[in-house]
């Protein structure tokens, strides 16, 4: 790594530090409005943090180096990581007080939209504190979609970029310019929280409520307003259907949107991940929705609309609850463990091993029982009409074989500072896939991280950088070859 990419990759830390000082005096504004005294918390923070930034941007500019993939590894993992420290800063100066681990792991959780939690009283939490969560998943939501949309397919990890997904004809490519795609991205992305906002309000929420949830519902982050997350609405139905729809949303390809909404592409919704995609959620809906009414006290429609919004939840990596699902039986408890590992569609906030790699992993078993019939035919790998490239097949294949090592070493390591083995399968699991809520009374959706050992948590919070980045992009910088 040369000098002038790593006095680059200071500079570009410094100008995000920046960004973050600025996001605090919006909590701090909400509180001054309000007359709390946290807001002073936050302007403290915002000058912590940007006087320095400050400093350092001025003493790192310099014009941008010759970009190559060992560079991209590297700043992607200093940016989240150095996010996440500045994230906590508020969380430990605030009235709540929170110890430095319990900071970074709110904060963690928070930028990597997770949606654990070691708060508890959300119901009487200062209203700067409450929006700074949420603020702080909602530019987390959008960094994972920009990460999963451009940089981690030109690091050759992720999944497919927009570009990819549109045409492969560079003639018939839908933006000719990265600033013009980066002003659509965002456009959309404050459309539908907006959108989210003003609907959750017209049904039955607080207008503080309404905006909060409006940003962790499009960032498939979780994080509430209120210890019972959505069940405290739990009977309006309207509100948790609005959740519903946008969670959905939330985990459809930011660029089929694009194309959607801009050009009227219809056509886009045919990618095959999204007929998977949905194919996930309405099988957990349906079948959850139906076992509900045959051994509950749900009516039909009370049976569907918690099956449906706890399970789109899982599927999209929210981590919303409308109830406590854990409770009510096997075969429920069996498929949201398994809803937890899906994940939505590649370039959303989602989370999870999403659904294009169940596609490539499912193809690529076809075509080998076939040849494994005829050895001498010759078959590729494709995704729709497109063929899938090797290197991404590799990938794909490495991708899943890491995630489930990672969670069984993870696994061991919690069970190891002392939790039992539901709570530290789930936790490791949830971490990974940047859910949420596990399974059992201490990390389920009832529970609270709070408890866990300081040990369990800085494990979880390596376990979430690893599953937002793709778990690739960490490890690689573990590799010898990449310093040498």
């Amino acid at each position: 790594m040369s000098e002038t990419q790593l006095r680059f990759s200071a500079f570009l830390t410094a100008v995000f530090a920046l960004y973050f000082a600025a996001a605090m005096l919006v909590p701090a504004a909400v509180d001054y409005f309000l007359d709390n005294p946290d807001w002073r918390v936050f302007v403290s923070s915002a000058l912590l943090v940007g006087a320095p930034a400050a400093a350092c941007a001025l003493a790192t500019r310099a014009s941008a180096p010759r970009v190559n993939i060992r560079f991209g590894f590297l700043l992607v993992n200093l940016l989240w990581t150095a996010s996440a420290i500045i994230g906590a800063i508020p969380f430990m100066l605030a009235s709540i007080r929170l110890d430095l681990t319990d900071a970074v792991f709110e904060s963690v959780s928070a930028l990597t939209t997770t949606g654990s939690t070691v708060i508890s009283g959300l119901d009487a939490l200062p209203p700067g504190l409450l929006l700074w969560r949420s603020l702080l998943q909602w530019m987390g939501g959008l960094g994972v979609v920009a990460l999963g949309l451009f940089v981690l397919p030109l690091l050759r990890i992720g999944g497919i970029s927009f570009f990819r997904i549109e045409s492969s004809d560079t003639s018939d490519r839908p933006f000719a310019r990265f600033s013009t795609f980066t002003v659509a991205l965002i456009g959309i992305y404050v459309a539908l929280t907006l959108i989210c906002a003003l609907l959750y309000a017209a049904a039955g929420m607080t207008g503080f409520d309404a905006v909060n949830h409006a940003m962790t519902t499009l960032a498939t982050g979780g994080f509430s307003t209120h210890d019972a997350s959505l069940g405290y609405y739990g009977d309006n139905g309207a509100v948790i259907w609005v959740g519903t729809v946008f969670m959905f949303i939330a985990g459809l390809p930011f660029s089929i949107l694009m194309l959607l909404v801009l050009r009227g592409r219809l056509e886009a919704l045919r990618d095959r991940q999204i007929l998977v995609y949905v194919g996930f959620c309405a099988i957990f809906t349906l079948s959850v929705g139906v076992y509900l009414r045959v051994n509950s006290d749900y009516t039909p429609f009370e049976a569907l609309t918690h099956s449906a919004f706890n399970f789109v939840s899982l599927i999209t990596t929210t981590g919303f609850a409308s109830a406590d699902y854990s409770l009510w039986g096997a075969f429920p408890v069996a498929c949201a463990f398994l809803a937890t590992i899906l994940g939505g569609c590649s370039g959303s906030t989602a989370g999870g091993i999403k659904a294009y790699r169940f596609l490539i992993l499912f193809e690529m078993v076809r075509l080998g029982l076939r040849q494994l019939i005829y050895p001498s035919s010759i078959a590729t790998v494709r995704y729709g009409d497109r063929r899938v490239e090797p290197d991404m097949q590799s990938t794909a294949v490495l991708f899943i074989s890491a995630f489930v090592v990672i969670w069984a070493i993870a696994l061991i390591l919690l069970a190891a500072t002392g939790l039992d083995f539901m709570t530290a399968a789930t936790s490791a699991l949830t971490a990974l896939t940047n859910v949420g809520p596990g399974l059992g009374d201490i990390v389920g959706p009832a529970g609270n991280f709070a408890t866990l050992p300081d040990a369990a948590k800085w494990i979880l919070d390596a376990a979430m950088i690893l599953g937002r980045l793709e778990i690739l992009a960490v490890l690689v910088l573990l590799s010898p070859a990449f310093w040498s």
